[in-house]
Formats: structure tokens, C-alpha cells, sequence
């Protein structure tokens, strides 16, 4: 078999020399498009779904969350394994598609599958997470003050601290970074997220002949704005606007 491809060869020198000649620019125009880094991307073409349940234990959070999650995409085109996760306040389900296979036509089939999915009444919908693959963390940095010796400043003006940084980079860094051409995510670490709450006393409550629901509801009555349509006069419309966002730690104190 070999002397005859060198006897072939030979007699078509032309048609060889061409033939080399051409797979020679296909590699070259080739290896202008190859995308080159330290390492290869094996990442396979998947989709992660996370769930939120703060008040779920594991075992809650995968009858009542992952398993219809589960349920709901088996059998889509191109699937290969579906892998999933149940934690404390968390589910999390990986789909994996066969290779090749759109990652946007992937993510359009699990999203429909999604909003057919049916989960208790106070669980958020299920979320899927960036287009990304696992070389994809490419930076990570740090907001500090300078100046400031962390260990000698009292625990509240610490904490304080910590939540103008946590501030600062959710609402200035974190949407500037989310501009650029590229970035699929930005994921926050540390800090401590500005928070208002109301802590219940308990023995108040019975005092006052007061329940939890109700405290949440004049809560959630009190905190919202609505629209009463517009008044016509003359050649002006006046929009009716009740505004009954709370702003401050005393407008929450002062709601009956």
C-alpha cells in the first residue's frame, strides 16, 4: 500500500505539490482565526439554574425545588447529563448539552421548560446564570480605604465602612464593569449589603394583640407608591402620584 501512494506520487508531482501547497493555506488562514490562550477551554456546553430558598433545608430544597427543576428539562433536544446540587437556602442544577450545540438555542429551550415549572408560594423563580465557561474568571480586585487601620476601628464604624465599599462597587464599579465588551458577570464578595430591618418583639406582639402578618402587611402597605391616572384641566394633564416610599429609619418607625 505504501509503494503505491509513493509510485502515485511520483508519476503526479504536479497534482502533490499543489495539493501540499493548498492545505498549506488552509492552515494559515486557519491559524489567523485560532483563538489561542495558556490553556484549552473544555468546558462542555451547559446551563447552570440556580433557586433561592433561604427557609429550605437540603432536604426541602430538593424535593420542592430540584426535582421538578429535573423533571422539567429532561428529555430536551441534545441533552446529555443533568447534575444538581441541594444546600441549605440553594439549588443549583447543571445541564449539559452534546457539543456543538448553540448555547443560546440551549438557553432558549431551558428558559421555556422553566416557566412551566410550578414551586411553592414564596420561593423565587429560578434563575440561569451567565454564558460562561470555567476559564472565565479572568480578574479579581479589591475596594479599600486607605489610611484606615482596620483593626484598631471600633465594630460599628467597621461595619459601616464595609457597607459604603459593598455600596460603592454595586451601584458605580460593578455597572461600569458590566459595560465592557466582553464581561458576562460581576460577582460581589464581602462587604455587608445596606439593609433596613424591622426586628419583632415577640412579647410586644402579645402585648398589643398584634401578629407577625400583620406587622409585615402595614409593613408592605406603607412601603410603595401608586398611581391615581391624571386629572385633565385645560390644556394640561396633572398626574395623581401617591408616594409612600419610606426613605429613612424614622418613616419606618413612624408606620401605625
Amino acid at each position: 500500500m505504501l509503494q503505491r501512494i509513493i509510485d502515485i506520487s511520483l508519476r503526479h508531482r504536479g497534482a502533490v505539490i499543489a495539493a501540499m501547497l493548498l492545505a498549506a493555506a488552509l492552515g494559515a488562514a486557519a491559524l489567523v482565526q485560532l483563538d489561542i490562550d495558556a490553556f484549552p477551554d473544555t468546558t462542555p456546553v451547559q446551563v447552570q439554574i440556580n433557586t433561592t430558598a433561604p427557609a429550605l433545608a437540603p432536604e426541602e430544597v430538593e424535593r420542592l425545588i430540584t426535582f421538578p427543576i429535573e423533571q422539567a428539562i429532561g428529555g430536551l433536544p441534545g441533552l446529555e447529563t443533568v447534575r444538581s446540587i441541594s444546600k441549605f437556602g440553594l439549588s443549583q442544577v447543571v445541564v449539559t448539552f452534546r457539543d456543538g450545540t448553540d448555547i443560546y438555542f440551549a438557553r432558549q429551550l431551558v428558559n421555556e421548560r422553566l416557566a412551566a415549572v410550578e414551586l411553592p408560594e414564596g420561593i423565587g423563580r429560578p434563575q440561569m446564570g451567565p454564558v460562561s465557561t470555567g476559564l472565565g474568571e479572568v480578574f479579581h480586585y479589591v475596594l479599600s480605604y486607605e489610611g484606615y487601620d482596620w483593626s484598631r476601628m471600633p465594630a460599628d464604624e467597621r461595619a459601616a465602612r464595609l457597607a459604603e465599599l459593598r455600596t460603592l462597587h454595586d451601584w458605580v464599579v460593578k455597572p461600569q464593569l458590566r459595560a465592557v465588551e466582553g464581561v458576562a458577570e460581576v460577582n460581589t464578595w464581602g462587604g455587608y449589603e445596606k439593609q433596613y430591618q424591622v426586628r419583632v418583639d415577640p412579647a410586644r406582639l402579645v402585648k398589643y394583640g398584634l401578629t407577625f402578618d400583620e406587622v409585615l402587611e402595614a409593613l408592605r402597605a406603607n412601603n410603595r407608591n401608586v398611581g391615581g391616572g391624571q386629572i385633565t384641566a385645560g390644556s394640561r394633564a396633572l398626574l395623581v402620584h401617591g408616594q409612600g416610599r419610606t426613605t429613612s429609619l424614622e418613616e419606618i418607625r413612624q408606620i401605625v
